[in-house]
């Protein structure tokens, strides 16, 4: 253990002028046409790295604190697991409820979708936002949804909307607002989100799981570093983009482009979609920062409101490190409480 330990001071020693956090030579950029929905401004930006590689190895060395993604359930938060909202044949598809103890009024409800590429990854990944939005007074749902090793595209998308149909459909049971729902989403669920999103007038990708009749609408969307489009040139080169979509849709995007561009979500957007927030690292080498540029850019061109937090010098997963977690619920607090809860005027008057 001594020379293990001595081992890691000397490395760090090493590479200490490569792995010291420090402030970019990028501006930190904010931007978006919804700012006045954040209340006030935005906190100095935690200091990035050069690279993907160097935070990953400062992480490593335990230079970044981490956060614990699956706390203990506090007293105040009630949490009921494997809430069957769906069946797809002789699979029941499960989510989990998170709320506020003696929650006496209808709350927002947000809908969390895990990452992990398509094919990992659970719903017990987000517990971190779940209890932080439940203290919040949301109510939360987090979904387990069919990975791709079980059954590909469009098979997850139609998960995500069968369970907010299902949600909306038992609103007076669950004390939700059906007109209150926001999706929110990191990498793969980033993707999955904007799909919901962005896709409610597409029928043929609402799926048989349940709940037919019933809208999957919503009215929040955020997209933590997921990809909007899934047809540039970076999927058809970079070998692990290529393998991810490959195992997704059972084909790579020149033999299946018609359906790669089904899945990409930039190309759903109208002006009558969501607003969005997007949180993003500019060294992210999974999901390249371009996606999220491009995304901000349409957005902007269709007039939808929209926040960007263009992160410097981090990488993919940034908000696994304490210090990006609690920048990325500093915005998530302010946005989605602007976007799904009323104004106090609107809330006394309320019966």
């Amino acid at each position: 253990m001594i020379r293990l330990r001595s081992a890691a001071c000397l490395l760090c020693v090493a590479l200490c002028p490569f792995l010291t956090a420090e402030e970019p030579a990028e501006t930190p950029v904010v931007t978006g046409t919804a700012l006045d929905r954040l209340g006030d401004t935005p906190p100095a930006p935690p200091p990035g790295y050069p690279s993907s590689s160097a935070a990953l190895l400062a992480v490593q060395l335990g230079m970044v604190p981490t956060v614990d993604m699956k706390p203990e359930l506090p007293a105040d938060v009630e949490l009921e697991s494997d809430v069957k909202y769906g069946r797809v044949g002789e699979r029941d598809l499960l989510l989990d409820v998170y709320r506020p103890k003696d929650q006496s009024e209808p709350l927002p409800l947000l809908v969390f979708i895990h990452g992990g590429g398509w094919r990992g990854g659970n719903k017990a990944d987000y517990r971190v936002y779940a209890v932080h939005f439940a203290q919040r007074g949301y109510v939360v749902a987090s979904v387990g949804y069919r990975l791709s090793g079980e059954a590909q595209y469009p098979a997850a998308v139609h998960d995500v909307k069968c369970a907010i149909r299902w949600l909306r459909s038992q609103a007076a049971e669950l004390k939700i607002d059906p007109d209150r729902i926001g999706v929110v989403g990191g990498s793969a669920g980033g993707h999955l989100a904007m799909m919901i999103g962005y896709s409610a007038d597409v029928p043929e990708l609402d799926g048989d799981g349940g709940s037919p009749g019933v809208s999957s609408r919503v009215q929040a969307v955020v997209n933590i570093y997921g990809p909007c489009d899934l047809t540039t040139d970076f999927v058809r080169e970079n070998a692990a983009a290529k393998n991810l979509c490959r195992g997704f849709f059972g084909g790579e995007v020149d033999e299946l482009l018609s359906v790669y561009q089904q899945a990409s979500p930039i190309t759903h957007l109208t002006a009558d979609d969501p607003p969005t927030l997007i949180l993003h690292g500019t060294t992210d080498d999974v999901v390249p920062i371009d996606q999220s540029d491009i995304l901000s850019a349409r957005l902007q061109e269709l007039e939808i409101p929209y926040v960007y937090d263009r992160l410097p010098g981090w990488p993919h997963t940034m908000d696994l490190t304490q210090a990006c977690n609690d920048r990325a619920k500093w915005f998530m607090d302010r946005f989605l409480d602007a976007t799904l809860k009323p104004a106090p005027e609107s809330r006394s008057s309320q019966p």
